[in-house]
């Protein structure tokens, strides 16, 4: 389950996030997930809870962004909504093709509480 190891690198982006932005707690957290990495949405949201679980993401809401793969053909520089078994491009029959997008996992932002009161 690959999402034990995607869970437990977003965590560590959110904590330095959280430590940078004096947090206090995290509430929520937002990852956009490329089509190309394969990522099974119930199963990552899981291993974040277990991973987070005695953290200051602790029950932070998970909301995954599912991105499509978007690609661009090298020969006829068409863009087109590729699929993980197709690279082929519609224009011009080739399979040439440079992923433009759906092959990242982002941390796209996250929400919480700050210490404004200090800590409670």
């Amino acid at each position: 389950m690959h999402e034990l190891t995607i869970a437990t690198a977003l965590l560590d982006q959110v904590l330095e996030a959280a430590r940078q932005a004096s947090l206090r707690r995290v509430i929520a957290v937002e990852v956009r997930c490329g089509e190309a990495r394969q990522v099974v949405p119930d199963a990552l949201q899981l291993a974040f809870e277990t991973v987070s679980a005695s953290t200051l993401a602790a029950g932070a809401a998970l909301s995954i962004v599912e991105v499509p793969l978007e690609a661009r053909c090298r020969h006829c520089h068409r863009s087109f909504r590729a699929r993980i078994d197709n690279y082929v491009c519609p224009g011009c029959g080739r399979a040439d093709a440079e992923l433009v997008a759906g092959d990242d996992i982002i941390l796209q932002s996250l929400t919480g509480d700050t210490w404004q009161d200090g800590p409670s």
